[in-house]
């Protein structure tokens, strides 16, 4: 068990509330305890049982600092396997920090960003995976990343992983026990039986990392930007999706000069969104910034939301434009589908937009200004070869919207993750280690095929073993969990 000072934290975000709750850890934690608490009943803090609620009051230097619960915990069934005290205050930010100056007083010292946890992986209560899972699950965006973080903080990769680990030992045990004493174990025949083993654990692997594109956008979210000429509607889309007025829309081109950004959560899949400034030439010099900013923001994208303007089509400027994107995914999205549905004379036409009530031109006839749906049907066509996906959507209407929530997941998520998924990687330490197990093996199936020795061969194994400890911290550096824990808020 890990054994060192006695640690104290805040471990409620520090704001007015109904409560706050202050943590002891360590092999003071008691005593700390006792010399400020005075149970309502009389009672000696020693004598109060492990496991229940005490009522009473925080005194210090002769002053009641305020009226608490506290919650009495003793090693090893605790977060951290030592004793533990949690000490309840009203809400208020001020009395919070003053009975926990107090506890800093009288023998305890601040705990750092993480400690709790990390004295809970040092005294081997959870693995550095499911330490990792902690924080995952309080920076879940969606209940898709919170189902995913809590089956890692139940154990999930650490059960995969060690079930790994176990079958790569025991064959790197078959040849060091069989150089030790060969003749009483052979290694006749043995590479026959190892390569279909290395192969099949290759491809567990390999099922692993293969879910990791797919549990990063679980974690973190998707980055989307919405791009288009000016007046394509980026904006009103915008609005649409978040279902509120985020975006000043108005008919006036230009409108949007700087790069929005609002998060969305659809089904599971948390959008990052980032509405721009529309894309064309312009001399205008704060118009000019702001394209720069949306042809910025789109390099960086995962996905480009291109809105183009139905009654228009596609324009030559929209082929520039999407031709900058081709590397990118995108989906082409085909804005204002109702002004083709509407029969009101001359709505369509790119002359009026249906302002003019003598204009001659009627609404869904294809005139030199004009995009029919067959023309329509043209581009997409055109497009095919951007990998373009496709929807038509009325933003002012709302109609579409829910078709282009529904591609979007198909794009990502393949419909394939849910509540019951099996393990998706999220981790970018967890999938870098899993790759380098994955080196490793890869030389030992190498090996095999090609005749090298056996003892070489378990070198190779012995690397994909302590690879794949750095995920669960059967192997780690000190250095490492430092970094680690160092990201977590004050009081985990």
């Amino acid at each position: 068990m890990y054994t060192g000072d006695t640690i104290a934290a805040i471990a409620t975000a520090l704001s007015p509330a109904g409560i706050n709750i202050i943590r002891i850890s360590g092999e003071n934690a008691f005593s700390v305890t006792a010399s400020l608490f005075r149970s309502a009943r009389g009672k000696e803090f020693s004598s109060i049982p492990s496991g229940t609620v005490s009522y009473g009051f925080i005194e210090f230097e002769g002053e009641v600092l305020d009226e608490v619960l506290v919650l009495k915990m003793a090693a090893p069934h605790t977060y951290t396997c030592e004793d533990v005290t949690e000490i309840h205050t009203h809400g208020g930010v001020l009395v919070t920090k003053r009975v926990l100056e107090a506890i800093l007083a009288s023998g305890a010292r601040l705990a750092e960003s993480g400690e709790f946890t990390k004295r809970a992986f040092l005294n081997g209560r959870i693995d550095l995976s499911q330490a990792e899972a902690v924080m995952d699950v309080i920076g879940s965006g969606s209940d898709l990343a919170r189902r995913n973080s809590m089956k890692q903080l139940r154990g999930s990769l650490r059960d995969e992983i060690n079930r790994i680990r176990e079958s790569i030992i025991l064959e790197t045990a078959h040849i060091e026990a069989a150089l030790d004493d060969p003749e009483h174990i052979s290694l006749d025949g043995f590479t026959e039986t190892l390569l279909p083993k290395t192969e099949g654990l290759l491809k567990e692997l390999k099922r692993l990392l293969a879910s990791f594109d797919t549990g990063k956008i679980i974690k973190d979210g998707l980055n989307v930007v919405i791009a288009g000429r000016p007046n394509a509607g980026k904006s009103s889309l915008l609005n649409a999706l978040l279902k509120e007025e985020r975006a000043i829309v108005t008919e006036i081109a230009g409108t949007t000069r700087d790069t929005i950004s609002e998060s969305l959560d659809i089904g599971g899949l948390v959008l990052n969104l980032t509405d721009t400034a529309g894309i064309r030439q312009s001399g205008d010099l704060v118009e000019s910034i702001g394209i720069d900013r949306a042809l910025k923001a789109a390099a960086e994208a995962q996905l480009i939301l291109y809105l183009i303007d139905s009654p228009l089509g596609i324009t030559d400027e929209d082929k520039e434009n999407l031709k900058s994107f081709a590397d990118k995914k995108v989906i082409l999205i085909y804005n204002k589908d109702d002004l083709l549905n509407d029969t009101r004379t001359g709505l369509n036409c790119d002359k009026c937009h249906g302002k003019d009530t003598d204009c001659e031109v009627d609404a869904g006839t294809a005139c030199g200004d004009m995009s029919s749906d067959s023309d329509i049907d043209d581009d997409f066509d055109l497009l095919s070869s951007l990998n373009a996906g496709s929807v038509k959507i009325s933003a002012l209407t709302g109609d579409g919207i829910e078709e282009l929530k529904d591609l979007i997941k198909n794009m990502f998520l393949s419909g394939t993750v849910t509540a019951g998924q099996d393990l998706i990687l999220t981790n970018v330490r967890h999938a870098e280690h899993i790759r380098d197990a994955v080196a490793s093996l890869e030389l030992v199936k190498s090996g095999i095929e090609n005749g090298v020795d056996e003892d070489l061969l378990s070198i190779d194994l012995m690397d994909a073993y302590k690879s794949l400890g750095m995920v669960t911290g059967e192997e780690y550096r000190d250095d490492l969990a430092d970094k680690i824990f160092s990201t977590f808020c004050m009081g985990k």
